[in-house]
């Protein structure tokens, strides 16, 4: 089959990809990517010469060039996004740009051209904070940042689709991913790179916030499982489990990195910060998902990428 991958050279995206092509030796990909300041193309430079693998440089809010690259493709997965929480509060309008109309021309097309499956990739941000108990794919979603408002719209307009036009669209959302290029203006490479250049670490308020942490492999093993088994007009959570708060987490980086907690710059909490994400992974588990990745040896192997790779993220600081 060939894929039609949006934002392919971002983070999540492009582990997905590499993840794909080796799992699959008759899939071929077509990566469509903006290149925005969160893309990154040396993150696939290993796959670049493959016959498997075609790169096009484009916006998902283009109808033509989104139509003309989606040419010949049987499914697409849409990992197209900003979704920086922190980005979004100060300027919310291209978040709503990308992650609203971009995904609406996205399913227009696709369904013009008769696409068998669509899967969009969102976030368990929709759902809002819970303090106790996690959040099922049917619960209301309550976004609380124009970041997470603007996922929770694409993933009305996907529902809408699916019910309108019994077109094969499915969700998945994820709880917060880790892991190889990551872009580092997230927490957990911010944090990493931060201390490897002997800096202090910006930790929100009283560092309480939960969040249940993925490794971004497990991820696409779980997107690639509901492209395979999950149902049309279906949302999956896809998480695993590692509920912790961020103080934990930065000792935790610290830790590896022989560092103590006068490294730990605490900071003015954001804006409407939710306090605990925590969604039910029941329904994706029905369809064979487990996590593979323990969290303490995904978060020290993540550390030694950065530490292994400096060369690519030092480029990125630099830029923004």
């Amino acid at each position: 089959m060939r894929l039609f991958v949006t934002g392919g050279l971002g983070f999540i995206g492009s582990n997905f990809i590499r993840y794909m092509l080796g799992e699959y030796p008759k899939v071929s990909i077509v990566n469509f990517d903006k290149q925005t300041y969160a893309s990154c193309k040396v993150s696939l430079k290993d796959i670049t010469g493959s016959k498997r693998y075609h790169f096009i440089k484009g916006d998902i809010c283009d109808k033509k060039a989104v139509k003309n690259a989606m040419a010949g493709c049987g499914a697409v997965i849409n990992f197209a996004a900003e979704s920086h929480v922190d980005r979004s509060i100060k300027d919310p309008v291209v978040f709503l740009k990308t992650n609203i109309i971009g995904v609406e021309v996205l399913l227009n097309v696709a369904k013009s051209m008769k696409i068998k499956k669509f899967i969009q990739i969102s976030t368990d941000e929709v759902y809002g904070s819970r303090l106790r108990g996690s959040f099922k794919e049917g619960d209301i979603m309550e976004p609380n940042s124009p970041y997470s408002a603007s996922k929770a719209s694409s993933d009305l307009i996907v529902r809408a689709y699916s019910k309108t036009y019994d077109f094969n669209a499915m969700i998945t959302r994820s709880s917060n991913n880790f892991g190889p290029f990551q872009f580092p203006e997230k927490v957990i490479p911010l944090f990493i790179t931060n201390l490897l250049e002997n800096k202090k670490v910006p930790l929100y308020g009283d560092g309480g916030n939960i969040r249940d942490w993925i490794y971004v492999m497990d991820n696409c093993a779980g997107i690639d499982l509901v492209l395979r088994k999950g149902k049309g007009g279906e949302i999956y959570n896809i998480g695993a489990g590692n509920e912790i708060n961020n103080m934990q987490l930065t000792r935790t980086i610290l830790k590896i990195l022989g560092k103590s907690d006068k490294y730990i710059k605490y900071v003015k909490d954001r804006p409407g910060h939710d306090r605990r994400y925590s969604i039910d992974t029941g329904k994706i588990s029905k369809l064979g998902f487990k996590p593979r990745a323990s969290f303490q040896e995904a978060i020290l192997s993540t550390v030694n990428w950065y530490k292994a790779n400096q060369s690519w993220w030092m480029i990125l600081k630099k830029e923004y």
